[in-house]
């Protein structure tokens, strides 16, 4: 796959918390420039870059991040808000403490819910996957499969860990097929995106994949 090509399944993400408008606007055009799937920015922004882009570039933002421990209604809430605002994707952190407590059925009802909120735009469940034991990354691609959601992305970024191969191959072998599988935290080269997409990954979250296009003057 060329390096265009790999673009296209980038979410372009800037999510640090001293992120500011002038960061996220040039964000934006980098997106639109090196037409990536989306750019994924704080819930703050994302008004504002939903008039920016005026509908050249899928708009992303982030719920319950980056700990996932808000209440369903909080995340609801979000959720609506990030709509109203012009989000076209949503990427949502699961609860972790009820993945330890085995409350699958929590878990389900919880995405459901955001799921519904989210009006039919495009959900990601992220599932922290450096957390989780294997048996419950068995239990948790399960969970996001029956809660209908779009995605099943391997982490915030902000935690211990970020994307593995292993974790890849294992949602891709686990969730249902229709449920796609993201990729994000730590792909830092082309290859790295290669071997992620080779595995089933469908979208990756990155902003050093935009970086080196601008070397390479792509």
């Amino acid at each position: 796959m060329d390096h265009k090509e790999i673009l296209k399944h980038v979410d372009h993400t800037l999510l640090t918390t001293t992120a500011t408008w002038e960061q996220v606007k040039e964000l934006c055009d980098e997106g639109i420039r090196f037409e990536t799937a989306s750019v994924c920015i704080p819930a703050a922004y994302v008004k504002r870059a939903a008039d920016y882009v005026n509908g050249k570039l899928k708009v992303c933002t982030v719920i319950g991040f980056p700990n996932g421990y808000s209440t369903t209604a909080v995340k609801v809430f979000e959720t609506e808000d990030a709509i109203r605002n012009g989000a076209d994707e949503i990427d949502m952190v699961i609860n972790l403490g009820m993945v330890k407590e085995g409350d699958w059925e929590g878990v389900i009802r919880e995405i459901r819910a955001v799921k519904e909120s989210c009006k039919g735009r495009v959900l990601k469940v992220i599932v922290e996957a450096c957390q989780l034991t294997q048996e419950e990354k068995v239990e948790v691609c399960k969970a996001v499969s029956l809660a209908g959601a779009d995605f099943i992305k391997t982490s915030t970024g902000f935690s211990t860990g970020g994307a593995t191969l292993l974790d890849v191959a294992l949602f891709r072998a686990n969730v249902a097929p229709d449920v796609r599988v993201k990729a994000a935290g730590g792909i830092r080269t082309w290859e790295d995106a290669q071997a992620f997409l080779d595995l089933g990954a469908d979208r990756l979250g990155t902003s050093a994949l935009v970086g080196l296009a601008k070397k390479e003057n792509i």
